[in-house]
């Protein structure tokens, strides 16, 4: 003759067997919200506008991801290889009023030479100007391509 399990015995089971899958779950939302955490300051910091060899330390005039009112756009275009893109036309040089995002369309990396240093910006990313006269020309340019002159009041 089988015996039947007390209905107490039987709800204490379940009990310790939902305690054990909640436990699991909140372990792992707990794993998944630290990787989540390391991963996103991980790629704050190598998100950033990467510096140049040699170059002089970011600060004031030249940061990273800041915000600006308007984007000035340095892009491909022949003869000379890159451009101030404004509107529909390419300038070589270009007077905004500021502060300004320049953002890199161009095929190759931009070094951005201010007041307060020198800096490279990758294809693809931003970089926030300050009032100043910026120099711009891509790394490893030929002599022949294009030095763009940007001025930020």
């Amino acid at each position: 003759m089988a015996t039947q399990p007390d209905p107490q015995e039987q709800q204490e089971a379940q009990l310790r067997i939902s305690n054990r899958i909640s436990g699991f779950f909140l372990g792992l939302i707990g794993v998944l919200s630290l990787l989540a955490a390391v991963i996103y300051v991980g790629h704050g910091a190598t998100s950033g506008t990467s510096q140049m060899a040699g170059a002089m330390p970011q600060h004031m005039g030249v940061t990273a991801g800041a915000p600006a009112g308007r984007t000035v756009t340095v892009a491909m275009h022949d003869p000379g290889c890159h451009w101030l893109q404004v509107g529909g036309s390419y300038k070589k040089s270009l007077a905004v009023s500021g502060p300004v995002n320049l953002r890199n369309a161009d095929e190759a990396a931009l070094k951005i030479a201010g007041s307060n240093g020198v800096q490279a910006e990758q294809v693809g990313q931003q970089v926030y100007l300050a009032s100043g006269s910026y120099r711009i020309t891509m790394v490893g340019q030929a002599s022949d391509d294009n030095t763009l002159q940007l001025t930020v009041s």
